[in-house]
Protein backbone atom coordinates (compact mmCIF):
# COMPACT_ATOMS: atom_id res chain seq x y z
CA UNK A 1 0.00 0.00 0.00
CA UNK A 2 3.09 2.88 0.31
CA UNK A 3 3.61 2.37 -3.25
CA UNK A 4 0.19 3.16 -4.20
CA UNK A 5 -0.27 6.32 -1.35
CA UNK A 6 2.75 7.60 -3.43
CA UNK A 7 1.51 6.90 -6.42
CA UNK A 8 -1.90 8.69 -5.10
CA UNK A 9 0.31 11.54 -3.69
CA UNK A 10 1.58 12.79 -6.78
CA UNK A 11 -1.59 11.89 -8.91
CA UNK A 12 -3.48 14.75 -10.47
CA UNK A 13 -6.55 15.10 -9.83
CA UNK A 14 -10.31 16.43 -9.80
CA UNK A 15 -12.64 17.41 -6.84
CA UNK A 16 -15.82 17.76 -7.37
CA UNK A 17 -18.02 17.29 -4.14
CA UNK A 18 -15.85 19.69 -1.21
CA UNK A 19 -17.48 22.56 0.17
CA UNK A 20 -15.94 26.14 0.88
CA UNK A 21 -16.13 26.62 3.87
CA UNK A 22 -15.69 22.89 4.55
CA UNK A 23 -12.20 23.03 3.06
CA UNK A 24 -10.43 25.64 5.59
CA UNK A 25 -8.14 23.76 7.38
CA UNK A 26 -7.28 24.60 10.59
CA UNK A 27 -4.49 26.94 9.81
CA UNK A 28 -7.37 28.88 7.81
CA UNK A 29 -9.97 28.47 10.50
CA UNK A 30 -7.03 29.67 13.41
CA UNK A 31 -6.74 32.85 11.48
CA UNK A 32 -10.39 33.39 10.58
CA UNK A 33 -11.39 32.80 14.45
CA UNK A 34 -8.32 35.23 15.49
CA UNK A 35 -9.93 37.52 13.30
CA UNK A 36 -13.43 37.09 14.62
CA UNK A 37 -13.13 35.94 18.40
CA UNK A 38 -15.98 34.13 19.69
CA UNK A 39 -16.57 30.06 20.09
CA UNK A 40 -13.99 28.59 17.79
CA UNK A 41 -10.78 28.19 18.92
CA UNK A 42 -7.72 29.33 17.88
CA UNK A 43 -5.19 26.85 18.62
CA UNK A 44 -5.13 24.32 16.47
CA UNK A 45 -4.79 21.14 18.68
CA UNK A 46 -8.39 22.76 20.49
CA UNK A 47 -9.60 22.44 16.67
CA UNK A 48 -8.80 19.10 16.03
CA UNK A 49 -11.09 18.54 19.38
CA UNK A 50 -13.61 20.81 18.27
CA UNK A 51 -14.09 19.37 14.70
CA UNK A 52 -14.88 16.09 16.18
CA UNK A 53 -19.12 15.25 15.71
CA UNK A 54 -21.41 13.35 17.56
CA UNK A 55 -24.22 12.85 14.72
CA UNK A 56 -24.79 14.61 11.36
CA UNK A 57 -26.88 17.68 13.32
CA UNK A 58 -23.66 18.52 15.71
CA UNK A 59 -21.78 18.35 12.35
CA UNK A 60 -24.18 21.24 11.05
CA UNK A 61 -23.77 23.14 14.47
CA UNK A 62 -20.03 23.00 14.22
CA UNK A 63 -19.91 23.88 10.43
CA UNK A 64 -22.19 26.82 11.05
CA UNK A 65 -19.89 28.34 13.59
CA UNK A 66 -17.05 27.77 11.42
CA UNK A 67 -19.44 29.87 8.59
CA UNK A 68 -20.02 32.98 11.00
CA UNK A 69 -16.05 33.33 10.79
CA UNK A 70 -16.58 34.81 7.34
CA UNK A 71 -17.63 37.71 7.34
CA UNK A 72 -15.94 40.22 5.54
CA UNK A 73 -15.17 40.60 1.26
CA UNK A 74 -11.36 39.96 2.69
CA UNK A 75 -12.37 37.06 4.66
CA UNK A 76 -13.65 35.36 1.30
CA UNK A 77 -10.48 36.37 -0.79
CA UNK A 78 -8.38 34.76 2.44
CA UNK A 79 -10.45 31.17 2.40
CA UNK A 80 -10.49 30.79 -1.21
CA UNK A 81 -7.56 32.07 -1.87
CA UNK A 82 -5.75 29.62 1.08
CA UNK A 83 -7.94 26.17 -0.56
CA UNK A 84 -7.09 26.86 -3.20
CA UNK A 85 -3.11 26.51 -2.06
CA UNK A 86 -3.70 23.92 0.05
CA UNK A 87 -5.51 21.58 -2.82
CA UNK A 88 -3.04 22.84 -5.36
CA UNK A 89 0.38 22.02 -3.07
CA UNK A 90 -0.76 19.41 -0.93
CA UNK A 91 -3.29 17.33 -2.90
CA UNK A 92 -2.27 17.79 -6.88
CA UNK A 93 -5.65 18.94 -7.44
CA UNK A 94 -5.70 20.44 -11.19
CA UNK A 95 -9.73 21.29 -10.74
CA UNK A 96 -12.02 22.11 -8.16
CA UNK A 97 -15.91 22.83 -8.55
CA UNK A 98 -16.37 24.16 -4.67
CA UNK A 99 -19.83 24.63 -3.06
CA UNK A 100 -20.45 28.02 -1.61
CA UNK A 101 -23.06 28.80 0.64
CA UNK A 102 -23.78 32.78 -0.34
CA UNK A 103 -26.71 32.81 1.78
CA UNK A 104 -24.65 32.41 5.64
CA UNK A 105 -22.63 35.59 4.29
CA UNK A 106 -24.88 37.94 2.27
CA UNK A 107 -26.68 40.54 3.68
CA UNK A 108 -29.92 40.41 1.33
CA UNK A 109 -30.93 44.08 2.23
CA UNK A 110 -27.51 45.95 1.35
CA UNK A 111 -27.34 48.03 -1.69
CA UNK A 112 -23.90 47.51 -3.66
CA UNK A 113 -21.12 48.53 -1.39
CA UNK A 114 -17.81 46.09 -0.10
CA UNK A 115 -17.78 47.08 4.04
CA UNK A 116 -19.46 44.92 6.40
CA UNK A 117 -22.43 45.90 8.02
CA UNK A 118 -23.19 44.72 11.33
CA UNK A 119 -26.33 42.56 10.97
CA UNK A 120 -29.09 43.77 13.22
CA UNK A 121 -29.75 40.93 16.20
CA UNK A 122 -28.24 38.05 14.02
CA UNK A 123 -24.92 38.58 16.38
CA UNK A 124 -22.53 38.70 12.58
CA UNK A 125 -21.89 41.05 9.92
CA UNK A 126 -23.07 40.33 6.25
CA UNK A 127 -21.86 41.73 3.17
CA UNK A 128 -23.67 42.70 -0.08
CA UNK A 129 -23.56 40.00 -2.88
CA UNK A 130 -21.57 42.18 -5.01
CA UNK A 131 -18.82 42.24 -2.85
CA UNK A 132 -19.47 38.18 -2.16
CA UNK A 133 -18.84 37.61 -5.70
CA UNK A 134 -15.53 40.10 -6.35
CA UNK A 135 -14.27 38.30 -3.38
CA UNK A 136 -14.75 34.72 -4.95
CA UNK A 137 -13.54 36.00 -8.47
CA UNK A 138 -10.41 37.98 -6.98
CA UNK A 139 -9.12 34.91 -5.43
CA UNK A 140 -9.92 32.66 -8.18
CA UNK A 141 -7.89 34.52 -10.62
CA UNK A 142 -5.23 35.09 -8.36
CA UNK A 143 -4.83 31.09 -7.26
CA UNK A 144 -5.14 30.35 -11.23
CA UNK A 145 -2.38 32.49 -11.50
CA UNK A 146 -0.26 31.28 -8.84
CA UNK A 147 -1.19 27.79 -7.93
CA UNK A 148 -2.28 26.61 -11.83
CA UNK A 149 -5.30 24.99 -10.19
CA UNK A 150 -8.91 25.97 -11.90
CA UNK A 151 -11.54 26.28 -9.76
CA UNK A 152 -15.42 26.22 -10.33
CA UNK A 153 -18.51 27.47 -8.42
CA UNK A 154 -21.40 26.05 -7.12
CA UNK A 155 -23.83 27.73 -4.94
CA UNK A 156 -25.85 25.67 -3.08
CA UNK A 157 -29.28 26.31 -0.75
CA UNK A 158 -28.90 25.38 2.77
CA UNK A 159 -31.78 23.34 3.27
CA UNK A 160 -32.22 24.05 6.83
CA UNK A 161 -32.76 27.93 5.74
CA UNK A 162 -36.02 26.79 3.90
CA UNK A 163 -37.42 28.74 1.02
CA UNK A 164 -36.39 32.67 1.81
CA UNK A 165 -32.72 30.41 1.50
CA UNK A 166 -33.57 29.31 -1.33
CA UNK A 167 -35.19 32.99 -2.99
CA UNK A 168 -32.06 34.10 -2.13
CA UNK A 169 -29.83 31.80 -3.91
CA UNK A 170 -31.37 31.76 -6.80
CA UNK A 171 -31.63 35.37 -7.23
CA UNK A 172 -27.49 35.32 -5.85
CA UNK A 173 -27.07 33.05 -8.79
CA UNK A 174 -29.02 34.12 -11.92
CA UNK A 175 -28.84 37.68 -10.78
CA UNK A 176 -25.46 38.02 -9.79
CA UNK A 177 -24.05 35.13 -10.84
CA UNK A 178 -20.06 34.59 -10.90
CA UNK A 179 -18.19 34.12 -14.21
CA UNK A 180 -17.25 30.74 -12.75
CA UNK A 181 -20.82 29.47 -11.68
CA UNK A 182 -21.25 26.54 -12.97
CA UNK A 183 -23.71 24.60 -10.80
CA UNK A 184 -26.72 24.89 -8.50
CA UNK A 185 -26.77 22.81 -5.27
CA UNK A 186 -28.90 22.00 -2.04
CA UNK A 187 -26.70 20.94 1.03
CA UNK A 188 -27.57 20.89 4.71
CA UNK A 189 -29.59 19.00 6.89
CA UNK A 190 -31.83 16.12 4.88
CA UNK A 191 -34.23 14.71 7.52
CA UNK A 192 -37.37 16.82 7.12
CA UNK A 193 -36.04 18.98 4.13
CA UNK A 194 -37.94 17.80 1.28
CA UNK A 195 -36.60 18.45 -1.85
CA UNK A 196 -39.42 18.47 -4.49
CA UNK A 197 -40.31 22.06 -2.33
CA UNK A 198 -37.22 23.89 -4.47
CA UNK A 199 -38.37 22.36 -7.53
CA UNK A 200 -39.02 25.79 -9.18
CA UNK A 201 -35.55 26.88 -7.75
CA UNK A 202 -33.73 24.27 -9.68
CA UNK A 203 -35.89 24.71 -12.66
CA UNK A 204 -35.10 28.37 -13.13
CA UNK A 205 -31.54 27.45 -12.31
CA UNK A 206 -31.28 25.26 -15.19
CA UNK A 207 -33.37 27.73 -17.55
CA UNK A 208 -30.18 30.26 -16.55
CA UNK A 209 -27.48 27.31 -18.39
CA UNK A 210 -26.76 26.16 -14.38
CA UNK A 211 -26.32 22.54 -13.63
CA UNK A 212 -28.48 20.28 -11.25
CA UNK A 213 -26.27 19.05 -8.81
CA UNK A 214 -28.35 18.61 -5.32
CA UNK A 215 -26.79 16.42 -1.87
CA UNK A 216 -29.19 13.65 -1.29
CA UNK A 217 -29.59 10.23 -0.28
CA UNK A 218 -26.35 10.65 2.66
CA UNK A 219 -28.73 10.54 5.81
CA UNK A 220 -32.46 9.63 4.09
CA UNK A 221 -33.43 7.38 2.61
CA UNK A 222 -33.58 6.57 -1.38
CA UNK A 223 -36.64 8.51 -2.21
CA UNK A 224 -34.81 11.49 -1.46
CA UNK A 225 -32.20 10.56 -4.20
CA UNK A 226 -35.54 9.87 -6.63
CA UNK A 227 -37.25 13.04 -5.73
CA UNK A 228 -33.52 14.69 -6.95
CA UNK A 229 -33.69 13.08 -9.94
CA UNK A 230 -37.05 13.27 -11.00
CA UNK A 231 -38.17 17.01 -9.08
CA UNK A 232 -34.87 18.42 -9.41
CA UNK A 233 -33.61 16.74 -12.57
CA UNK A 234 -30.06 16.22 -10.67
CA UNK A 235 -27.30 15.46 -13.26
CA UNK A 236 -25.16 13.77 -10.30
CA UNK A 237 -25.56 13.02 -6.51
CA UNK A 238 -24.01 14.30 -3.66
CA UNK A 239 -23.20 11.44 -1.59
CA UNK A 240 -26.17 9.07 -2.95
CA UNK A 241 -25.62 7.32 0.25
CA UNK A 242 -28.70 5.09 0.51
CA UNK A 243 -28.72 4.39 -3.66
CA UNK A 244 -27.51 0.91 -2.16
CA UNK A 245 -30.61 -0.06 -0.56
CA UNK A 246 -32.50 0.45 -3.82
CA UNK A 247 -31.42 -2.34 -6.83
CA UNK A 248 -33.75 -0.18 -9.46
CA UNK A 249 -32.19 2.76 -8.12
CA UNK A 250 -29.24 1.67 -9.12
CA UNK A 251 -30.27 0.42 -12.64
CA UNK A 252 -31.40 3.85 -13.53
CA UNK A 253 -28.67 5.60 -12.34
CA UNK A 254 -26.61 3.17 -13.84
CA UNK A 255 -28.09 2.96 -17.05
CA UNK A 256 -28.75 7.08 -17.50
CA UNK A 257 -24.77 7.24 -15.93
CA UNK A 258 -25.89 9.65 -13.68
CA UNK A 259 -23.11 9.99 -11.25
CA UNK A 260 -22.57 10.04 -7.24
CA UNK A 261 -19.96 11.83 -5.40
CA UNK A 262 -18.77 9.27 -3.13
CA UNK A 263 -17.13 10.87 0.59
CA UNK A 264 -16.49 8.27 2.22
CA UNK A 265 -14.41 9.52 5.75
CA UNK A 266 -17.27 12.39 5.76
CA UNK A 267 -20.28 8.99 5.90
CA UNK A 268 -18.75 7.62 8.64
CA UNK A 269 -17.93 11.29 10.67
CA UNK A 270 -21.65 11.90 10.29
CA UNK A 271 -22.71 8.47 10.86
CA UNK A 272 -24.44 8.19 7.64
CA UNK A 273 -22.74 4.87 7.63
CA UNK A 274 -21.10 2.82 10.57
CA UNK A 275 -17.73 2.22 9.45
CA UNK A 276 -15.91 2.22 6.27
CA UNK A 277 -15.60 -1.45 5.73
CA UNK A 278 -19.46 -0.92 5.44
CA UNK A 279 -19.82 1.54 2.73
CA UNK A 280 -21.52 1.23 0.02
CA UNK A 281 -18.64 2.15 -2.66
CA UNK A 282 -18.00 -1.16 -3.96
CA UNK A 283 -22.36 -1.95 -4.51
CA UNK A 284 -22.24 1.19 -6.60
CA UNK A 285 -19.54 0.57 -8.72
CA UNK A 286 -20.57 -3.33 -9.02
CA UNK A 287 -23.60 -1.83 -10.02
CA UNK A 288 -22.01 -0.03 -12.87
CA UNK A 289 -22.91 3.30 -11.08
CA UNK A 290 -20.35 6.04 -12.39
CA UNK A 291 -18.61 7.19 -9.02
CA UNK A 292 -16.15 10.12 -7.98
CA UNK A 293 -14.02 10.37 -5.14
CA UNK A 294 -14.51 13.30 -2.90
CA UNK A 295 -13.41 14.69 0.63
CA UNK A 296 -16.51 16.75 1.24
CA UNK A 297 -15.06 19.19 4.06
CA UNK A 298 -11.79 17.73 4.73
CA UNK A 299 -10.34 18.88 7.48
CA UNK A 300 -13.30 19.16 9.76
CA UNK A 301 -13.13 15.28 8.86
CA UNK A 302 -9.43 14.58 9.51
CA UNK A 303 -8.98 13.69 5.90
CA UNK A 304 -7.70 14.79 2.65
CA UNK A 305 -8.48 13.84 -0.99
CA UNK A 306 -5.22 11.37 -0.73
CA UNK A 307 -6.86 9.70 1.79
CA UNK A 308 -9.98 9.66 0.19
CA UNK A 309 -8.25 7.89 -2.81
CA UNK A 310 -6.81 5.43 -0.13
CA UNK A 311 -9.96 4.52 1.39
CA UNK A 312 -11.35 4.00 -2.63
CA UNK A 313 -8.03 2.13 -3.33
CA UNK A 314 -8.76 -0.22 -0.24
CA UNK A 315 -12.68 -0.36 -0.54
CA UNK A 316 -12.18 -1.41 -4.33
CA UNK A 317 -9.06 -3.49 -4.47
CA UNK A 318 -7.12 -0.99 -7.15
CA UNK A 319 -3.95 -1.16 -8.25
CA UNK A 320 -2.68 1.74 -10.02
CA UNK A 321 -4.18 1.80 -13.64
CA UNK A 322 -7.70 1.27 -11.04
CA UNK A 323 -6.96 4.63 -9.21
CA UNK A 324 -5.89 6.31 -12.27
CA UNK A 325 -9.19 5.44 -13.78
CA UNK A 326 -11.16 6.99 -10.44
CA UNK A 327 -9.12 10.29 -11.51
CA UNK A 328 -10.07 10.00 -15.00
CA UNK A 329 -13.65 9.94 -14.14
CA UNK A 330 -13.59 12.95 -12.20
CA UNK A 331 -12.61 15.04 -14.86
CA UNK A 332 -15.33 13.35 -17.42
CA UNK A 333 -18.23 14.18 -15.64
CA UNK A 334 -16.78 17.44 -14.73
CA UNK A 335 -17.93 20.74 -15.93
CA UNK A 336 -14.70 21.86 -16.34
CA UNK A 337 -13.50 24.10 -19.75
CA UNK A 338 -12.95 21.57 -22.50
CA UNK A 339 -9.09 22.52 -22.69
CA UNK A 340 -8.82 22.32 -18.96
CA UNK A 341 -10.44 18.69 -19.26
CA UNK A 342 -7.91 17.79 -22.32
CA UNK A 343 -5.28 18.90 -20.41
CA UNK A 344 -5.76 17.06 -17.10
CA UNK A 345 -6.88 13.99 -18.86
CA UNK A 346 -3.13 13.92 -21.01
CA UNK A 347 -1.63 14.80 -17.46
CA UNK A 348 -3.18 12.05 -15.64
CA UNK A 349 -2.50 9.75 -18.74
CA UNK A 350 2.01 10.33 -18.30
CA UNK A 351 2.11 10.12 -14.88
CA UNK A 352 0.01 6.82 -15.10
CA UNK A 353 2.19 5.60 -17.97
CA UNK A 354 4.89 2.99 -16.81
Amino acid sequence: MSDLKTFIAGLPKAELHVHHVGSASPRIVSELAARHPGTVPTDIELLREYFTFSDFAHFIEVYLSVVDLVRTPEDIRYLTYEIARDLAQTQQVRYAELTCTPYTSVRPDLAVRTEPIQAGGTGHTGMAIEAYTEALEDARVGAERDFGITLRWIYDIPGESGIPAADATLAYAVDHGPEALIGFGLGGPEVGVPRPQFERHFDAARAAGLRSLPHAGETTGPQTIWDALTVLKAERIGHGTSAAQDPALLAHLAEHRIPLEVCPSSNVATGAVATLEEHPLKTFVDAGVPVTINSDDPPMFATTLNQEYEIATDLLGLDTAGIADLARAAVDVSYAPDDVKTRLRAEIDAYATP
